[in-house]
């Protein structure tokens, strides 16, 4: 069945009228609410507003590397430390490495750009410091409906947004309710904030809709992919932040990796992939595994030789970035809304940071709305909030970086002679802006033009696969529900991705959710293993026909991030 027959058979839906709905419970999304809270505790007023979260709870899906810069907490909460939030270690050293295979060159500390310095800076558990979040919005009166998808834009008859639904419960595989089915609710507000992250599936059809991206670059991602290990406290450097260009990328191919000495004895490693690389043999995942074999890196996790504690894996997960930057912000506002944090696209990948921008652009959408509220307005454009972003640090902190993903258009070596002069020696005052004008599944050249990739076989202590790290990573999809990764035309995969381009779906995604298998008759088929996915988006931005679409699955199903 349709949503439109569902609807007609169930319908109609029960509505929850709310000042301000925001879809998304993660860093943006819960400071939008929070800032709102404060606003009318400050001016004696009252504004409902609600959070809907599609993971299981605030900081489920939340996956980032993550050092933290907290100049937006220290505005949101200058007494966070007074009430426990979870930033705990602070970074005490710096090192930028540039790979080869076998050795590797660490840059002077002197000449690091005030990008690469991470001094006043903390790493932490982003999933742990929105879990803390949460309890602080909940402290100020705000609503948070944990396990509920915001699945489809509800619009007013003059087009302006008006509000959400949420996803049905109990949908079967073929489409109808199920004996435990449930209609979706109608979450309508005067103005609806959306902060679903990177790549976000209602973000993506309002930027569309409104043509909210005119006249902007093509937005740019890379995947990230982390894991969280314990190793033995004799090579533990609490604070240490590494990281690393070069090996295993080739000189074209844009990627960079990180880790960070946690407290406790932890250490999360990552790998950061640019979704524009162009063979489609490649494997994010698989370069991340053979990343870790490099002797600078394993020197942390081995040692049992030596009378050291074996180093354990402890948590897996990925998640799509932006990285495009300040030309590739789209417009934010829309009328009756507006976009804030990774939904808009503000990370500055020069930092490799966006939690500190995502809580800013929340705070500032939030005194956008406010004053829209107090004033009596509802449904139309905040056309504050651009304002003050134009006004404010944010704006500042990524003009300065707006060219540094586009010189690796030229590869590693001019892109850091080229970044180095304007963050070290210009000081992010450039005269010069460079554009995009490719989307990155546009990058991705015939098999017959590139060279296979031949990734060595996992050793089940260093490198792993895909399924055993999916396993650590929690995720749980109700599984007799929809597929929630969709093909406009099933015949594609087969007839373009596997002919033309050797199937680059069953090697971008990281969790094996795609795989090419036989029919009885010896055909080829592609395989969807949609309860695999940790809801990274990779797929819908990198598959080279955009045939793959992201839609929401039931609430509460995906990856449970613990430590990450």
């Amino acid at each position: 069945m349709t949503n439109e027959e569902i609807l007609a058979q169930f319908g109609p839906r029960e509505a929850m009228e709310y000042d301000v709905v925001v879809v998304g419970g993660g860093p943006a999304g819960l400071s939008t609410a929070i800032r709102l809270k404060q606003l009318a505790a400050e001016k004696g007023t009252d504004v409902s507003v609600v959070v809907l979260e599609k993971g299981s709870e605030p900081g489920a899906h939340i996956l980032s590397g993550a050092i933290m810069d907290p100049i937006a907490l220290n505005e949101l909460f200058p007494n966070w430390k007074e009430l426990g939030a979870p930033l705990n270690q602070p970074v005490t050293d710096d090192a930028i490495l540039f790979m080869s295979e076998k050795s590797a060159f660490r840059m002077p500390n002197f000449l690091l750009p005030e990008c690469s310095q991470n001094h006043g800076n903390y790493i932490i558990s982003l999933g742990a410091l929105t879990r803390w979040l949460a309890t602080q919005a909940e402290n100020l009166g705000v609503e948070i409906f944990p396990g509920f998808t915001a699945a489809e834009v509800l619009y007013n008859a003059d087009g302006s947004v008006k509000g959400v639904a949420t996803g049905n419960m109990g949908v079967g595989k073929d489409g109808n309710p199920g004996e435990n089915f449930q209609i979706g609710m109608e979450l309508l507000g005067k103005y609806t904030i959306f902060a679903e992250g990177a790549r976000g599936h209602l973000g993506k059809q309002l930027i569309a809709k409104f043509k909210l991206d005119a006249g902007c670059d093509p937005q740019s991602y890379g995947i990230g992919i982390k894991e969280l290990w314990e190793i033995d406290p004799a090579r533990h450097q609490p604070g240490f932040a590494m990281h690393t260009a070069g090996w295993p990328m080739d000189e074209q191919t844009y990627g960079g990796s990180f880790m960070y000495h946690m407290e406790d004895n932890k250490i999360v490693l990552g790998f950061v992939t640019g979704l524009n690389y162009s063979n489609p043999y490649l494997s994010p995942f698989e370069e991340f595994q053979r990343w870790k074999t490099h002797p600078n890196i394993r020197y942390y996790l081995e040692g049992e030789d030596k009378g050291l504690k074996p180093a354990k894996r402890l948590s897996y997960g990925a998640r799509a970035i932006t990285a495009g930057g300040l030309m590739s912000l789209p417009k934010t506002v829309f009328p009756g809304g507006a976009l804030v944090g990774c939904d808009a696209g503000f990370l500055n990948v020069s930092r490799i940071k966006g939690s500190h921008t995502a809580i800013k652009t929340g705070m500032l959408a939030a005194e956008a709305a406010y004053d829209a509220l107090v004033a009596q307005r509802q449904h139309d454009e905040l056309s504050a909030y651009p304002e003050a972003f134009e006004k404010s640090w944010v704006f500042t902190e990524l003009n300065k970086s707006r060219n540094f993903k586009a010189w690796f258009k030229w590869g590693l070596t001019v892109a850091t002679l080229m970044n180095g002069i304007e963050q070290f020696t210009l000081r992010g005052h450039m005269p010069w802006t460079l554009r995009r004008t490719k989307a990155d599944h546009e990058y991705l050249k015939p098999a017959a033009e590139c060279t296979p990739i031949d990734y060595p076989k996992p050793d089940g202590k260093l490198t792993f696969d895909r399924l055993s790290s999916v396993f650590i990573s929690n995720v749980a999809h109700e599984e007799q529900q929809p597929a929630h990764l969709t093909l406009k035309d099933a015949s594609v995969p087969v007839s373009i991705n596997l002919a033309k381009f050797a199937g680059p779906e069953a090697r971008y995604c990281p969790a094996g959710v795609y795989e090419f298998v036989k029919n009885d008759d010896n055909t080829d088929r592609l395989q969807i293993n949609a309860q695999n996915c940790v809801h990274c988006k990779t797929c819908d931005i990198k598959d080279p026909t955009q045939n793959i679409v992201w839609v929401t699955p039931e609430g509460g199903g995906g990856p449970n991030y613990a430590g990450m």
